[in-house]
């Protein structure tokens, strides 16, 4: 019985019991409510019962013990209370089990897989205690067990034994405590160790030396002790390495050298010494680095600046003396710099000035003297306790902007800028301020109401009678009857309009109850589009705000709704893997452009499906501005909750402060919807922070609707969901900006044998 994606409610009927000879019940992805019901157990056929992604509560029944039968139970994400039954583990045919993020309670069942047959073990994110079953240690076929965010406790190194199948485990976020055991070394299939935030003492073994395959290690925030193993230097597929908050004592052994597959390494708050070492620059696909809170001496080896991926570097709290290297220049996507608390001298090297993706630079508690770099990140930075610095930029005084928003550098050399408002006149359609950039030879010969179409496919308007378009919109929809209507939101309606002047045009037109009730979305959108010229952001011609009508006016944009063309299973096979990649390629062109390029940088604070639109073309057009923010200097930027849920990040609930990663939180999960051609729901959480991203997963994340991508489409595929899944972390400054983000997917190309194009901001003329 396959009843899942839909949106069936109310409680699971008892009857589904007497379907005896049922051997598959999907039930998944639902908003189902209530118990489960006992009379399931009566399904002795069944070998695969997913209820997961619902709303269910109560406890576990206990008659599902008697499907022995039975090879996938999936719970997870519902509301499950009480003790996980006993009789679960009297399954012996059971392969896959996954309860997580439910409220379960107590302990695992004694006997847990004595089939010998489990190979997926799913519980994190309940309230588990007590120590793990014996039973355990001994099962060999486990290959995926997440235990993380529980409360199990015990000795950890006599929970698990040898698991030769073993490809993912994270064991975070518990009260373990014991050492780690040198068996780990013998699970020889291992990609992901996870056994971070417990109680874990002693040294690291150096047979985990010995995994070949690792990809992900992280052991922070333990008690352990000793040094980093030398025998880490055969690690030499290792992506993240996370070793954070420890007693890890001595120098970095120079075997790390061989780690160049790295993307991040923390090994901050520790007790490590000697020199950063030069092979740091080796590491070239580094995204981050952190070796803060150590005893870190002598100087920077200038070799950092060979890690040009760098989007974060924090040396700060260690004893580093000496120049900065001027070859920090070199890291042109770096965002966050912490240099604070060491002993550096000099001057601050003026190539750094070109670091203009810089957000965050903290150089405070140095002996640093001279001038500060003419930049905005340098300007703002934490400067305190160097006494020789100047302060701000001598005699530099940042220029005011406009309240508008101006794209930087838009205009060529010899251009001049024209600002044109028609003024409205009794409900005149009031044209934006639309800046234009017009080689000054050619001013005589433009005529006053032409509407120029270049070649990139945008329009630009001059000066156009606002009373005789406004007069034409009116007319041709006649007054917005519904049969010109294209799509309605709860914010108004949608309507498609061929006016002789322009073409095809889109009007939105709000709701009057919309307009009484915020009264500020309207401007917000309007301010917001005011100069924006990008080719993935919608192109707003010009507004109407009177007693009668309040409405925008949007170039057309002709395949509509991201989201309606991916629930729709005839369109959605349309959009096929490349397509994506570029869709999602597009959208982070916007916002880096929109965070990065507009002075303020804007937030646009609802990015969904529903406010991607596509062209003919299926490029993508990033629309509905009406929450959007401008984020100012001398602001708190603080605001009320807002968003599509599902989509808003999670700090909002609680801090209220919008930031540009709010808006990369949204795109990772948007990106992974475009991917899977479905929101993921929950799911998101799991994938969080995954650096491995296995066949299987793989498998779960793709649009079952298209063809299994090829090995090179694949590949891209890979990298877009585990840069999606950074985007996803729980600590705003963890997830990568979208300057970086659009700098790594610009670089990507899934066709074969073709050159991409560089797709950036659309050149404003």
């Amino acid at each position: 019985m396959e009843l899942s994606d839909n949106q069936l409610s109310g409680s699971i009927p008892t009857t589904l019991g007497d379907l005896t000879e049922l051997e598959t019940l999907f039930l998944h992805s639902n908003q189902l409510s209530g118990p489960i019901p006992s009379e399931l157990g009566n399904l002795k056929n069944l070998n695969d019962m997913e209820l997961s992604d619902n709303q269910l509560s109560g406890s576990i029944p206990t008659t599902l013990g008697d499907l022995t039968e039975l090879e996938t139970l999936r719970l997870y994400s519902n509301q499950l209370s009480g003790p996980i039954p006993n009789e679960l583990a009297y399954l012996d045919n059971l392969v896959s089990l996954s309860m997580s993020r439910n409220d379960l309670s107590g302990q695992l069942p004694e006997r847990l897989c004595q089939g010998g047959k489990l190979e997926n073990l799913t519980v994190n994110s309940n309230n588990l205690t007590g120590p793990i079953p014996r039973s355990l240690s001994k099962c060999w076929s486990l290959k995926r067990v997440r235990f993380n965010n529980n409360s199990f406790s015990g000795n950890l190194s006599d929970a698990f034994g040898i698991h030769p199948g073993l490809l993912f485990i994270d064991l975070s976020d518990n009260d373990f405590h014991g050492e780690l055991s040198s068996n780990w070394g013998k699970c020889k299939k291992l990609t992901d160790l996870r056994i971070a935030r417990n109680n874990i003492g002693g040294s690291i073994p150096q047979e985990i030396g010995n995994i070949k395959g690792l990809l992900g290690l992280d052991l922070s925030s333990n008690h352990l002790i000793g040094q980093i193993p030398k025998e880490f230097g055969k690690l030499t597929s290792l992506v993240n390495l996370f070793v954070q908050n420890n007693y890890i004592s001595g120098n970095m052994p120079r075997e790390l050298g061989s780690l160049i597959k790295l993307e991040s390494l923390d090994l901050s708050d520790n007790r490590l010494n000697g020199s950063i070492p030069t092979f740091i620059g080796d590491f070239m696909h580094l995204f981050q680095l952190n070796l803060s809170n150590n005893k870190f001496g002598q100087n920077i080896p200038m070799e950092i600046g060979r890690i040009t991926q760098l989007n974060v570097l924090d040396l700060s709290h260690n004893l580093l003396v000496g120049d900065m290297p001027p070859q920090l220049a070199n890291l042109k996507v770096l965002v966050n710099l912490n240099l604070s608390h060491n002993g550096l001298s000099g001057c601050i090297p003026e190539e750094l000035e070109s670091l203009t993706g810089l957000q965050d630079v903290v150089l405070s508690y140095n002996e640093l003297e001279g001038s500060i770099p003419n930049n905005k990140a340098f300007i703002n930075a934490s400067l305190e306790g160097n006494k020789g610095l100047c302060g701000n930029v001598t005699g530099f005084q940042p220029c005011k902007r406009p309240s508008s928003v101006v794209k930087k550098h838009s205009l060529a050399k010899g251009s001049k800028l024209i600002l044109i408002t028609v003024l409205p006149v009794m409900g005149a359609l009031v044209l934006l301020c639309v800046f234009i950039g017009v080689p000054f030879m050619c001013d005589k010969r433009r005529k006053i109401g032409d509407v120029e179409r270049r070649d990139d496919g945008w329009l630009s308007i001059s000066m156009l009678d606002g009373k005789a378009l406004y007069r034409d919109i009116l007319n041709a929809t006649e007054e917005f009857d519904a049969k010109f209507c294209i799509g309605q939101g709860g914010h108004g309606s949608a309507y498609k309009v061929n006016l002789p002047s322009l073409g095809n045009i889109a009007v939105k037109r709000l709701h009057s109850s919309f307009e009484n009730t915020h009264p500020k979305s309207f401007m917000n959108e309007v301010r917001a589009l005011t100069g924006i010229k990008h080719r993935n952001i919608v192109n707003l011609y010009g507004y109407c705000s009177n007693a009668h009508h309040s409405f925008l006016v949007y170039e057309y944009v002709e395949r509509g709704s991201l989201s309606s063309i991916l629930s729709n299973e005839v369109e959605s096979k349309k959009l096929d893997w490349l397509k994506r990649v570029n869709i999602i390629k597009g959208v982070a062109f916007a916002l880096s452009y929109m965070h990065q390029d507009c002075s303020p940088p804007i937030v646009h604070r609802d990015i969904s499906s529903s406010n991607v639109l596509l062209d003919s073309e299926y490029e993508a057009r990033v629309s509905d501005f009406g929450i959007a923010k401008l984020l100012k200097p001398d602001s708190s930027n603080c605001t009320t909750l807002a968003g599509t849920y599902g989509y808003v990040a999670p700090e909002l609930a609680y801090t209220m402060k919008v930031t540009q990663m709010c808006d990369v939180y949204s795109f990772g999960v948007l990106s992974l919807e475009i991917i899977r051609g479905k929101h993921l729901g929950e799911y998101i959480t799991v994938l969080a922070n995954s650096s491995i991203i296995d066949h299987e997963q793989l498998s779960d994340l793709l649009d079952e609707r298209l063809p299994y991508p090829e090995d090179r489409v694949k590949e891209v595929l890979v990298f877009i969901i585990k840069l999606a899944c950074s985007c996803l972390l729980e600590t705003p400054k963890s997830r990568p900006t979208m300057h970086f983000i659009s700098h790594k997917l610009s670089s990507m190309d899934a066709r074969p044998h073709t050159r991409q194009r560089n797709p950036h901001v659309r050149r404003a003329t």
